[in-house]
Order: C-alpha cells, then sequence, then structure tokens
C-alpha cells in the first residue's frame, strides 16, 4: 500500500509542475499582446498629434465595421439595376439630359413628381435613403440619384408610358421626367397632312406653316406640293383621311359634307329662315325671286352675262342675276358612291325678268352656315336693287352686304344675342333664328371661321368695305344707315 501511495505522491507534484509551467506560458503570451497593443496605440496618437487633429479614440469597432459595410453597398453591382444618376440643372424648357454617377447626400430631401409619394421631411442616419416613388427604404444594391431625390430604379418612371427610365438620357417636361422618344411623341409638332414628325431646318429648328385659325401645323413644303385642301374650311386633308370629291374637282372634308346642301329643293327651308330673317330687320319685299343652286362652270357663265356685279373670289361661290339667261341648276341632291359624287344630273332653267332681279346662284356642295352666309349676301343685293337704290360703289354696295351675311352668322352662332345696332332697330332681328336646330360644337367653330374671314378679309372692296359699313351700323343702326346710303350713296362716318 506504501508503494501505491508513493507512487501516488509522485504523480500528484508532477501533475502540479505542469499546470504551473502552462501558467506561465499563458501569462507571458498575455503580457506580450498587451504590450503590443499598447504600443499601437502609442504610435497612433503620436501620428494624430503630428497632423494637429486632436485625439479621437474609437472604441466601438463593430460600429464602425458597419458603417464600413453601409457605405460600400453603393458601389456593389446587381444584375437588374442601372447606374447611379445625377441631378441635372433644373431649366424652364425641356432638354436632353447626361447621367453621371453622384455621392448621395445624407438627407433625402423633399422631392415633387406630382404621381410620386414625396418622401417625408427626417434628417435620416448616413447611409440611409427614402425612394422618392414609392417612399420606401432603399437597401443595399443600386439606386438613381436625379434632382435632389433618390429612387429604386424601377420606381424612376417616365410620365407618358410609366415605363422605368433606365437610358443614360432623358428629358425632363414641368418637372416630370421622360423618355426622349416620349417626350418627342408628345411635344415634338406633327405635320397634319403626312402625319410626320416635321422636320428640322439648316439651324437646327422646328420650321412649319400653321392656319390662322385652326392652328393646324404642316410641313412647308405641303404649300407648294398639291396637298389638297377642304373647299369650304381651307383644313389640309391628312394623309389617313379621305375628302368628299365632288365633279367640278373641289373637295369636302366629313365635317363640312355633314351639313353640305347639295340641290335647289333642300335649299328651299334655309331660303324661307333667311327671308324671315330680313323680315325682322327690313321692310319686306314682296317679289319672289327663284333661289337656285348651280354648278362652278354654270355660274361662271351665268357671271359672264351679267352686266354689273363684283366678284371678289377666283370661284365665285354667289350671284344675283338681273338679265334674261337660261343656266343649268341641280334640283335635287346628286348620289354619293364612295367618295365621289355621282348620277350628276344638271336640268336647264330659263330666267324671266319680271323685276329688277331674275335669280339668286349659290355654289352647290357648301356646307348650311356657308351656303346661308352667301344667300344673305346675295339677298342684299336683290333688296338694294328692288327698293330702288341707285347705282352704289362696289365699296358701299358690297361692303353693307358683308355686313348682313356677318350679322345672319353671329345670329346663327350666337342665338338670340344679335347685333346690338341691328336689336336697336327692331326686336324680331333674330326671329329665324329662333327656328334652328341646336349646332354641333364643330359647326360653331365654323361659322366663327366664316365671320373671321369677313372681318380680316385685306381686299378694298369687301374688307374695307365691311369695317366702314360694320363701324357705321354699330353707332347709328342699320336702318339710319340704308337711309343715310340711299340718300349720299356712302357710309356715315
Amino acid at each position: 500500500m506504501k508503494l501505491i501511495w508513493s507512487v501516488d505522491d509522485a504523480s500528484s507534484d508532477l501533475a502540479l509542475i505542469r499546470f504551473f509551467q502552462i501558467l506561465l506560458i499563458l501569462l507571458h503570451l498575455f503580457l506580450d499582446q498587451l504590450l503590443n497593443l499598447d504600443m499601437e496605440e502609442l504610435d497612433r496618437a503620436v501620428e494624430v498629434d503630428k497632423k494637429g487633429e486632436g485625439k479621437k479614440v474609437v472604441d466601438n469597432e463593430d460600429e464602425q465595421l458597419a458603417t464600413a459595410l453601409q457605405e460600400s453597398w453603393n458601389v456593389e453591382s446587381s444584375p437588374e439595376s442601372s447606374p447611379p444618376i445625377s441631378p441635372p440643372p433644373q431649366s424652364p424648357s425641356p432638354q436632353s439630359q447626361s447621367i453621371p454617377p453622384q455621392p448621395p447626400p445624407t438627407q433625402s430631401p423633399q422631392f415633387d413628381y406630382g404621381s410620386f409619394v414625396p418622401p417625408s421631411p427626417f434628417h435620416y442616419p448616413l447611409g440611409y435613403r427614402i425612394c422618392a416613388g414609392c417612399n420606401t427604404e432603399i437597401g443595399p444594391g443600386r439606386y438613381l440619384s436625379c434632382r435632389g431625390a433618390f429612387w429604386h430604379p424601377k420606381c424612376f418612371r417616365c410620365h407618358a408610358c410609366n415605363q422605368a427610365i433606365s437610358d443614360y438620357e432623358f428629358s425632363i417636361s414641368k418637372n416630370y421626367p421622360f423618355h426622349k422618344s416620349c417626350y418627342k411623341d408628345l411635344h415634338h409638332p406633327k405635320c397634319v397632312a403626312c402625319r410626320n414628325f416635321i422636320p428640322i431646318n439648316a439651324a437646327g429648328l422646328v420650321e412649319y406653316r400653321a392656319h390662322p385659325f385652326w392652328h393646324q401645323k404642316y410641313c412647308p413644303s405641303h404649300e407648294h406640293d398639291g396637298t389638297p385642301r377642304c373647299y369650304s374650311c381651307e383644313r389640309m386633308e391628312p394623309i389617313d383621311a379621305i375628302y368628299l370629291v365632288l365633279d367640278d374637282g373641289r373637295k369636302l372634308c366629313p365635317e363640312c359634307q355633314s351639313s353640305s346642301i347639295m340641290g335647289t329643293n333642300e335649299c328651299q327651308l334655309l331660303y324661307l329662315e333667311i327671308q324671315e330673317f330680313y323680315k325682322g330687320l327690313l321692310k319686306k319685299v314682296e317679289q319672289q325671286v327663284p333661289l337656285l343652286l348651280v354648278e362652278r362652270q354654270a355660274l361662271n357663265e351665268a357671271m359672264k352675262g351679267e352686266k354689273i356685279g363684283h366678284h371678289h373670289t377666283l370661284w365665285t361661290r354667289g350671284l344675283c342675276l338681273s338679265e334674261e339667261q337660261t343656266v343649268s341648276t341641280i334640283p335635287r341632291r346628286p348620289k354619293i358612291g364612295g367618295y365621289r359624287i355621282t348620277n350628276m344630273s344638271p336640268e336647264p332653267y330659263t330666267l324671266v325678268r319680271k323685276c329688277e332681279v331674275t335669280a339668286i346662284l349659290i355654289l352647290y356642295g357648301l356646307p348650311r352656315l356657308l351656303t346661308g352666309s352667301i344667300l344673305a349676301h346675295e339677298m342684299m343685293h336683290a333688296w338694294l336693287r328692288l327698293k330702288g337704290y341707285p347705282n352704289l360703289s362696289p365699296k358701299v354696295e358690297e361692303g353693307i352686304c358683308q355686313v348682313m351675311a356677318h350679322m345672319w352668322l353671329e345670329s346663327e352662332i350666337i342665338p338670340c344675342s344679335g347685333n346690338n345696332a341691328a336689336s336697336a332697330s327692331t326686336s324680331a332681328s333674330s326671329s329665324g333664328s329662333s327656328k334652328k336646330g341646336k349646332r354641333s360644337a364643330f359647326e360653331k367653330k365654323l361659322g366663327q371661321f366664316f365671320m373671321q374671314l369677313i372681318q380680316s378679309d385685306s381686299s378694298e372692296v369687301y374688307g374695307d368695305g365691311f369695317r366702314e359699313g360694320n363701324k357705321a351700323l354699330l353707332k347709328y343702326g342699320l336702318r339710319s344707315t340704308l337711309d343715310h346710303i340711299r340718300l349720299t350713296g356712302s357710309f356715315q362716318c
């Protein structure tokens, strides 16, 4: 048992010696590590002091590492992302923008994109960003920085097509982003005739022509290349539309065709309405004057046989006849096959002189308002002759006839308003217009166009004559103006 005990005592002593040896080794290693750390801190402090920056000890290495990782997210790549976009300089006119990368600020500002949800006005920590499109946090990966705001790439969308903008160039209009192609479709003018974008001239500018009333924009080349226009409203025929072709080559747009008067029979109701209009303004004419709708050729031939009268346009559209002759008239509406007049059947009509006026001729195929204004004009010629007015100068006679045409158009477009001077002459000035039906928006616009043509006419006879006659009408009234014309052959000043 002693041997065993000795053995036991010897084993215990050996184990204790080994324990202290290990403890000494660990203590030595700990002291060496501590010494190395102190030397590094001392070196760092000396280096900072030499730079004059003072001492700044970072005792939280985990926070420093997290900040470094957050900043490194800005340069990580992602297959479904696009590169950062820097804000372009704000300009009142739309322009293309280049998109270089830009370091993001530490605060996500307010940004107004209309349909986009603006971020909350809150100061976020470094690296914390809110998307101006969806108003959610932008996490790791690529993002866009544009005009002072941040975006997920999928949230930066075109205001026109609502698709994400991934191009390096885009357009800005009224603070909204657009694809360049979408902006061109919306804002670059297209020709109303060929439907193409109006080309840029040698100076780099978009050069086009525009109708003074309808404001149609078209290529300058269409002024001389034979592009058709509507004979009534003067609008150009688009390449994707077909105008009605009349037998004399004139063309009518679908809108003007919808109210066109094609035959003598269907024009009689309009004739009665204008007679009522005259009855409310002037003394009634007892003589019955025939009204005939004719083709252009027949109108020109009748004009050659007439000894008196003044004609303004290259294509005469109305005529008040005083001579006996035979004219070719269109009694009823012809058939329309496709986009052409078919089955045109003119009939001869012999005019017999029973009074100073044998007939009133109007060009067929014009819309109702244009037909009515021409008829009101020619009826004033007939009224002056039948009432025994002396031979007047072209300026006075055509001027007062244009005044009557303008008054009738005004009564049609603005019901019950009438001309102030005419209303002062009689309260029944719009008796005929009260019977008309409701006008479409285009027909009202068309009437305004015909009124503007009368007002802006640059000719001395028709234009200046109308302006002088209308001035006298507004100042003295219709009947006083006509009395002065009978006595002096001129307008009152």
